[in-house]
């Protein structure tokens, strides 16, 4: 039985009892039926998989290996507590099986095991997540339409990629090919790093995640980047120096515009970009490590990101307020929220002992290791590498964006709102999560037996050496000694546009200047078309009038000096009626050929 149920079956299952039972039982099937993906996971060996036909095609709706287990692994752990989260946080019943029938469908992304099916679920994923997002209603509304616009788009461009790749290789299954077909590259890389957040193709991001529900946003801030980095590696499981590129200026970009904002849940949206940045980091680079570490980074991202998103979610359940300046002191009033700021802050910004020291570790070590194979002085320390250079500077960037995140919500000034803490059912999720941020963090162990190239990581990382030690204290006193030098220009920067402010208005007048050109063509076709009916009827009722006007308009033709019985007889033509219907069909069949030429 647990080799031949897809786990999206029963949180499917699961999405559509919790719309109808109360709520208590409801949230709590839910967060059974997202435990058990996990365990599923973790009890079926590696080559399990259960195939079908779907659209007329093999379709493989189960396929477990590393990679799949352990984005599977941390899709559980986080669904659970965001389904008691959202309890206590008040979500509707509606929210909520809304919330999981996405769960539903990024599982069904995860476990895929061929590209027709995987491309199925991420449009589901898509659909889903906005019907999330317009739930709220509000700003988030068109917001939501955006955020649908985005990934329509970018699930079309990626629809073209699978088709270019089933004419190329003959199979949709992963097993056919290594990664993607060569001649579908491009269009891959455009429709799976939109859902990525590359740069210019992000504004969804910031747009969306800080506009529903405070428990929404815990879901949608993990799942859709966090699949799409992993549908990534499916992609290009041999890396790409362009892709690691792209992953260092995303860590600097996101990391940068994080620290100019003031809506809490805005800068976390920026910091998923960044986040997403390491990961497209490490599997770009290419060797064992940097890929087992990129998908370390996207399992302990799914858990801290996440716990951050709860944290903040609470204070602004608690107190109403979305601009940080307008908050501060509330340590101490809210003390267990504040513990579980500072476990997600701590594992974003690669404190050691937690989940991100680990994993953000071995993507450095490797940027650099990288950088000195191809300079041919493997050993020495020539930080000169770009990608190395950009991903400290993402680094710098997150202490410094936390820093300030902690320091306006809970220090800042004094606090004028006195709100009680998290609830029972808030705290469990939110220190059950930062739990797990510990547990990775500490016995790493335990996370590399998740990973791809178990062995090889267990026998060549030290992530507690005293370099990385090392690295990590200076990063941290560099980041704390920039914002507070620096956090005068920040302040002032915040106005600074990111290319939304474009986008945005751009899109809307020329989506609205189209409908319009579109809209007047028609309408002058129409017109016409009317006009030219109407003529030709008019001419087949009576016939001989229009000739007689028509031989007016002739040269030469003197009709005065005819006699009037003539004329009569000779111009003013009584058209029999088989004639008149020949002139109408005729006039019906030339508006029709303009119609079609136009």
């Amino acid at each position: 039985m647990i080799e031949s149920v897809p786990p999206f079956a029963y949180v499917l299952f699961a999405a559509f009892a919790v719309a109808i039972l109360p709520r208590l039982p409801g949230h709590l099937l839910a967060g059974l039926a997202t435990a058990a993906v996990g365990v599923q996971a973790l009890l079926l060996e590696n080559g399990t998989y259960v195939d079908a036909r779907f659209l007329g095609f093999d379709a493989v709706f189960l396929n477990v290996d590393d990679p799949a287990r352990l984005v599977a692994v941390a899709v559980s752990i986080l669904a659970t507590a965001a389904v008691v989260y959202a309890y206590e946080t008040d979500a509707t019943r509606t929210q909520t099986a809304f919330a999981m029938s996405y769960v539903a469908s990024t599982v069904g992304v995860v476990l895929a095991g061929d590209w027709l099916s995987m491309i199925f679920f991420w449009e589901l994923m898509a659909v889903t997540s906005t019907l999330l997002v317009w739930h709220h209603g509000g700003t988030a509304v068109r917001a939501g339409y955006r955020y649908a616009l985005y990934h329509g788009i970018g699930g079309t461009i990626l629809l073209a990629a699978v088709i270019v790749h089933f004419v190329e290789v003959g199979s949709f299954r992963y097993a056919a090919t290594l990664g993607i077909a060569d001649a579908a590259i491009p269009l891959a890389a455009v429709g799976i790093g939109i859902n990525c957040g590359f740069i210019f193709l992000h504004s969804w991001l910031p747009d969306t995640y800080p506009r529903p529900h405070v428990a929404a946003s815990v879901f949608l801030s993990v799942f859709t980047t966090k699949t799409a980095a992993y549908v990534m590696f499916r992609a290009f499981p041999e890396g790409g120096m362009w892709l690691a590129y792209m992953g260092g200026a995303m860590a600097v970009y996101g990391a940068f515009f994080a620290l100019l904002q003031y809506d809490p849940r805005r800068l976390l949206s920026y910091h998923i970009q960044a986040q997403v940045g390491y990961m497209l980091a490490g599997i770009g680079l290419g060797t064992e490590i940097a890929v087992a570490g990129g998908l370390a980074h996207l399992f302990n991202n799914v858990l801290y990101k996440a716990l951050l998103f709860m944290a903040v979610g609470v204070v602004v359940y608690r107190t109403g307020e979305e601009n940080i300046k307008q908050l501060g002191g509330l340590w101490n009033v809210m003390p267990l929220t504040f513990l579980a700021y500072l476990l997600g802050a701590a594992s974003i910004t690669a404190i050691p002992g937690t989940n991100g020291f680990v994993s953000k570790g071995m993507i450095l070590d490797e940027a650099h290791h990288v950088h000195t194979l191809e300079l041919g002085i493997e050993g020495t320390a020539a930080y000169g590498d770009v990608l190395w250079w950009l991903l400290i500077l993402g680094a710098i960037g997150t202490f410094m964006s936390f820093i300030k995140l902690g320091y306006y919500v809970f220090f800042h000034g004094e606090n004028t709102v006195e709100p009680a803490d998290a609830t029972i059912g808030q705290t469990v999720a939110m220190l059950t999560v930062g739990g797990f941020c510990l547990l990775y963090g500490l016995a790493p162990g335990l996370l590399f037996e998740l990973l791809p190239s178990t062995e090889l990581l267990a026998a060549e990382l030290h992530p507690y050496s005293a370099s990385h030690l090392t690295e990590s204290a200076v990063l941290l006193v560099v980041g704390f000694a920039a914002f507070f030098g620096l956090r005068g220009p920040i302040t002032r920067l915040a106005w600074l546009p990111d290319v939304d402010r474009v986008l945005f208005p751009a899109a809307f007048y020329s989506g609205r200047g189209l409908v319009w050109v579109v809209t007047e063509l028609w309408a002058a076709v129409d017109r016409a078309v009317m006009a030219t009916a109407g003529g030709a009827m008019a001419v087949g009722r009576d016939p001989g009038r229009y000739a007689y006007r028509a031989a007016e308009r002739l040269p030469g033709v003197d009709l005065d000096s005819l006699p009037a019985d003539h004329e009569a007889e000779t111009v003013r033509l009584k058209a029999s009626s088989g004639t008149s219907i020949f002139l109408l069909t005729v006039a019906l069949l030339g508006a029709l050929v303009v119609l079609v030429l136009l």
